[in-house]
């Protein structure tokens, strides 16, 4: 099984940024441990503050992989050239969040990516890419 995360702008800052929100830990170091966890799996990682650099990583794995993991971020609310890549592929797509965006700002609270998903994975922090990959896992 091949499982590509996209993850979107600023959450090259997580263990940085915001801890009380996204924790103390860096995307770098779970990616790490979650590799160790599912050594079965083959997951590859990539991040881009840049809209256009998440569309192409969704138009270059969209095809090939069994799943891909996308958080992304802020675009989840203003995005729909995003929406539009994942409604054009044909791997499935879970979205992620590591915060719950319902218990924030109301703005947060839209996602235009969501209607286009297998399913959605919401506020359980760092542990809401691991509910993505193991419903991945019953998918197969």
């Amino acid at each position: 099984m091949k499982i590509q995360i996209i993850n979107g702008p600023n959450l090259n800052l997580l263990g940085i940024r915001e801890k009380q929100v996204y924790g103390a830990v860096s995307f770098d170091d779970f990616f790490r441990q979650f590799q160790k966890k599912y050594p079965e799996i083959q997951i590859a990682y990539f991040q881009s503050n840049v809209e256009g650099e998440i569309i192409n990583k969704l138009h270059e794995t969209g095809f090939s992989y069994d799943g891909i993991i996308l958080n992304a971020g802020g675009y989840t609310h203003t995005s729909v050239a995003i929406a539009d890549a994942v409604a054009s592929i044909s791997t499935p797509v879970i979205e992620v969040h590591i915060s719950n965006i319902f218990a924030r700002e109301e703005f947060r609270h839209i996602s235009l990516i969501a209607p286009k998903c297998k399913g959605s994975v919401i506020g359980f922090g760092m542990d809401s890419y691991r509910l993505a990959i193991e419903s991945f896992k019953q998918m197969v």
